[in-house]
């Protein structure tokens, strides 16, 4: 799922009389070179590509730059069966969210959803950070690689940290600690950023009083860029 506000352009430098729109320093890059059938977006001898920022300012480099914000989000969805729940056994599942956002002052992610429920009896949400206990009854959430139990893995930047900015909020960034409030920040960027890959782990124990049937919940990705 993905939220957001209404369509938001960034403008270029102006003012009274003149307007400045992709400027490019170079040698032949062209940013629209078209026939009557065919255009084409040309670059040879750009002296600057890349990006640049200060605390309050950030400038994007290279011929065929755009004026228009984007987020984009991809989640590998679906259904994850974590077969029949054992007070001796922890119940785990991971899944990716790729974001990246480019214009905008960055974004943040939030889950929401309620906790699998089996009709009457929803599992009970771990509201503080905690670890993993077996015989307790606990429904967790992190973004980071866990050894106990084994599950999930530390964010990635695409291509690298020189390019990509996302990280993890405080209360999900720690490795063995779980915690699931609906609707909370779990990961952000302060800053346009090139691609995130974080991998979400869920885990689930049971006490030896829940209550027994078919436990089914649902959990959706929130990202919105902000300004």
């Amino acid at each position: 799922m993905l939220g957001g506000f209404g369509t938001v352009y960034a403008d270029s430098s102006s003012s009274a009389h003149y307007q400045v729109n992709e400027t490019q320093f170079g040698i032949g890059s062209g940013i629209d070179n078209c026939s009557d059938q065919y255009c084409a977006q040309m670059s040879a001898g750009d002296t600057t590509v890349g990006s640049a920022s200060s605390d309050s300012y950030q400038a994007h480099f290279g011929f065929n730059t755009t004026a228009e914000p984007y987020l984009e989000v991809w989640t590998e969805g679906g259904s994850t069966d974590l077969g029949t729940l054992d007070i001796n056994r922890t119940a785990t599942a991971s899944n990716v969210i790729k974001i990246r956002n480019y214009l905008s002052s960055g974004y943040v992610l939030q889950i929401t959803g309620n906790t699998p429920s089996q009709g009457t009896h929803k599992l009970d949400a771990m509201t503080t950070p905690e670890t993993s206990h077996q015989g307790a009854e606990q429904f967790g959430i992190n973004l980071v690689a866990n050894t106990a139990p084994e599950v999930g893995a530390n964010p990635v930047q695409v291509p690298d940290a020189s390019t990509s900015f996302g990280y993890v909020t405080d209360d999900y960034s720690t490795a063995n600690l779980f915690k699931y409030v609906d609707g909370d920040i779990v990961a952000r960027s302060d800053t346009s950023s090139g691609e995130t890959d974080y991998t979400l782990s869920m885990i689930v124990n049971i006490s030896n009083v829940t209550a027994g049937g078919k436990y089914t919940g649902a959990l959706s990705a929130v990202a919105v860029p902000t300004y």
